[in-house]
């Protein structure tokens, strides 16, 4: 489908691939990212974007898929189908939590039925087999040993080794002190000897102790004896031993034995441990390089919007230069794209991207474009790039390209895809222009697709003049003598060589006898070209400029018209509190003149009472008057910030206590804000988003308010040996609270080995704190389970 062999290597598929490999868990994850290919299958093709779309879903919005452990286990399957053979019990252990795993994802899956479906053709049909779960339970523990109950043999054999090691352990402490009290003892305590405890004992006593001399010191003067009565009880307990193993071996084979029956559904899981890992490496590199899921389609046609070559954009995110999105469209009506501009103006970039997309999609791998970008599936993918001149093959630059042009002309149709770099250079000029131009005829009437990139002024002319090829060109901005990196479809580009042999600073006098040595036709075509480049750069500049302003334009409107309308809402507010205080001020004022007709006929209008009831009249009613309607102060700024379009990452301020703070999540009706090392959960109608202008104070605020010294002198690592459980609980809460807070992912506590009640205690307790996911061990060699590692 691609050709030659290593074109895809040329465009940097193969570093796509190391990029996801890396991500992959498993071994046989990362063979089946080397072994990824170009599908021609459209059906195939779109399942295989589907799958890694909806993982992609699954990591950015959905609970963490359940892969914690993915061990392979074909090959463990391939040892146990073997009659006779057997598994160790590492390898039982391994298989177990295999199995869980396997399990658990098909729960996943089965409590989202109808969610993922592409995913969820992965493990269609495929039983989730308990049984051997359960036979292995009940053989193998948590930390990969076998149960001492495995079997009653097993049991009763581990007993009296317990019990003949005890009673030896016993004798040779009883012997030792008798020898200590006779004086017979070197300096030193009991020592091991080729896998023996052993007394040291002063050369010259030695003859009076009978039992095995294992070792003697460097000098001579110390020996190194097993008391004979301890060294039968030893071998006793060897013997038992070797008992034991045997045992051991029965119940592995037997365990191994029941598993055998089950190989072709291990071979079932194994696959689908492998798959899983591959599309979950897949979506994890699509959200590094923001890839999308473009439409898919049947015709050989590509239309890539704000593409971006993903290996450039990975780059740029390193304090990279700023990734210069590439618009380009491929269709019947413009089957092949004659790209040409100035040297270093990103034309072969262009080419790149089209052609690495291509590969990238059709390989099942999302796309750093536009979802609405719409790209086909060709058969076929040919590509001449870069010098594969060969001295074995004898073959030179030129002819290099000339038998891959031979090859394209005899195999290529309309549903190939061709690309190819620099085309026509090798040779002289004279004649490699024409015959680039004549491969492009014949390529052009077998209705390929492609992408040429050149500076053959024969070919942008042929172009011109051509049904099926379109001229592009790179911008370039002529007056700062540096590329735009923006490809312009429509008009052939010129190479800018005088302009940038003139910025190089190459002397005057070469430019204008290199001027004078072009022909004069020549030099018309090239001065054309540049002002076509300067007028279209012009046309350009004024046509962002207007976007510019038409935004700004809308932008303004927007707020324009929201303020009307908090006017407008405010305008209502307050005619009615004033009509409501017009009512409670009548109905006072009516209350009052009756009350003052009916003091006045009280005092049958006694002429000094009749006053002063006036008086008190004319004071209450100066008070009505005086009441104004009040509004409720409101900020009007706030009236253009809308609640409902909350962002994480934007600052709002609560609105009952005044404070400011940072969205972290949003959840329905709940915001999840920041203040500092402090969380909260609040209503959204409790928060107002603030302008960015409030919003930049804000965060100034907090960054003075809360610096990560707070965050750096937090000690991840807790030592409680030697406190009691009530103490060790109380500061394990206070620091778990305190690594909540601050979002810190794990925690070290060291809680000693002893009897294991700290330990106990301790992870009951992290069994029952929501926030922790997950403890284990440190490494046996590190502490083991002397150490608990938890993770939040």
């Amino acid at each position: 489908m691609i050709y030659p062999i290593n074109a895809s290597d040329k465009l940097g598929f193969s570093e796509i691939k190391e990029f996801i490999k890396a991500k992959c868990l498993s071994e046989p994850g990362k063979e089946m990212v080397e072994k990824v290919q170009p599908q021609a299958r459209f059906d195939q093709i779109d399942r295989f974007l589907r799958q890694t779309s909806e993982f992609k879903s699954i990591i950015q919005f959905d609970a963490a898929l359940p892969v914690d452990h993915m061990y392979p286990i074909k090959p463990l399957a391939e040892k146990a189908r073997v009659e006779g053979a057997f598994l160790l019990e590492e390898e039982f252990h391994r298989v177990l939590l295999s199995l869980r795993t396997v399990f658990a994802i098909i729960r996943y899956f089965n409590e989202r039925e109808g969610q993922y479906p592409n995913l969820t053709l992965l493990f269609e049909h495929l039983p989730i087999e308990k049984s051997i779960v359960r036979s292995i339970e009940q053989i193998i523990d948590d930390k990969g040993k076998m149960k001492g109950n495995a079997s009653r043999l097993l049991l009763a054999l581990t007993q009296e080794i317990l019990k003949a090691e005890q009673e030896a352990r016993k004798r040779i402490d009883s012997i030792y002190k008798t020898a200590q009290g006779n004086g017979w003892t070197a300096d030193g305590s009991l020592t091991i000897r080729d896998g023996r405890l052993c007394i040291p004992i002063l050369a010259e006593n030695k003859r009076k102790l009978k039992g095995l001399i294992h070792d003697e010191s460097a000098t001579g003067q110390t020996a190194y004896i097993e008391p004979e009565e301890v060294f039968h009880l030893n071998n006793k307990i060897r013997d038992l031993e070797f008992e034991r193993r045997r045992e051991v071996i029965r119940i592995l084979i037997s365990l191994t034995d029941e598993l055998r029956p089950h190989i072709p559904l291990l071979f079932s899981y194994h696959g689908l441990l492998s798959k899983l890992d591959f599309v979950r490496a897949k979506a994890l590199f699509a959200i590094d390089i923001e890839a999308e899921m473009p439409e898919l389609s049947k015709d050989a046609e590509i239309n890539l919007i704000n593409a971006r070559h993903p290996l450039l954009y990975l780059n740029s995110k390193k304090d990279g230069p700023t990734i210069v999105p590439l618009n380009i469209k491929i269709d019947d009506v413009q089957r092949v794209i004659v790209v040409s501009g100035p040297n270093a103006g990103g034309k072969s970039v262009c080419m790149k991207t089209v052609g690495l997309l291509q590969i990238m999609l059709q390989s099942g791998i999302l796309i750093p474009a536009e979802a609405t970008s719409k790209i086909g599936v060709f058969k076929q993918i040919f590509a001449d790039i870069g010098d594969d001149q060969s001295i074995e093959s004898d073959l030179s630059t030129y002819s290099a390209h000339l038998s891959k042009m031979k090859h394209f002309t005899e195999f290529a149709n309309g549903k190939t895809l061709i690309l190819i770099d620099e085309f026509g250079t090798g040779t002289d000029p004279l004649f490699g222009g024409p015959i680039a131009e004549a491969v492009l005829e014949v390529l052009n009437k077998q209705q390929i697709r492609g992408v040429v990139t050149t500076h053959y002024s024969n070919l942008k002319g042929f172009a011109s003049n051509t049904e099926g090829l379109e001229n592009a060109s790179m911008l370039f901005d002529n007056v700062a003598m540096k590329p735009l990196y923006i490809l312009q479809i429509g008009k052939p580009g010129s190479s800018y060589a005088f302009e940038i042999a003139q910025k190089i600073g190459l002397k005057k006098e070469i430019i204008h006898l290199a001027k004078q040595k072009i022909g004069t036709q020549q030099k018309k075509v090239d001065t054309l070209l540049v002002d076509l480049e300067r007028d279209k750069k012009d046309v350009y500049d004024t046509k962002v400029a207007i976007n510019k302003r038409e935004k700004e334009l809308e932008r303004l409107n927007a707020e324009v018209q929201d303020l009307q309308q908090y006017l407008e809402e405010n305008k209502r507010v307050i005619l009615k509190e004033a009509k409501e205080e017009a009512k409670h001020i009548l109905k006072t004022a009516n209350k009052l003149i009756e009350n003052t007709i009916a003091d006045i006929k009280t005092v049958q209008a006694d002429k000094e009472k009749t006053k002063d009831i006036r008086q008190q009249f004319e004071s209450v009613t100066q008070q009505l008057t005086k009441q104004k309607v009040v509004a409720k102060p409101q900020v009007v700024q706030d009236a253009a910030v809308d609640n409902s379009v909350l962002e994480v990452g934007d600052w709002v301020r609560i609105n009952d206590s005044n404070t400011e703070a940072q969205v972290l999540e949003l959840a329905k009706n709940n915001v999840i804000l920041a203040m500092g090392d402090l969380r909260t959960v609040q209503k959204r109608a409790n928060v107002t988003k603030l302008r960015s202008k409030d919003a930049k104070k804000a965060a100034k605020k907090s960054t003075g308010a809360f610096s990560a010294d707070s965050v750096s002198s937090f000690n991840p690592e807790l030592d409680v040996r030697g406190m009691r459980t009530e103490d060790a609980i109380q500061k394990l809460e206070q620091v778990l609270d305190r690594a909540v807070m601050i979002g810190y992912p794990s925690l070290k506590i060291i809680h000693g080995k002893g009897d294991g009640i700290l330990r106990k205690f301790i992870r009951d307790y992290l069994r029952k704190y929501s926030q922790v996911s997950r403890y284990e061990d440190e490494h046996p060699d590190r502490g083991g389970d002397g150490i608990t590692y938890a993770y939040l």
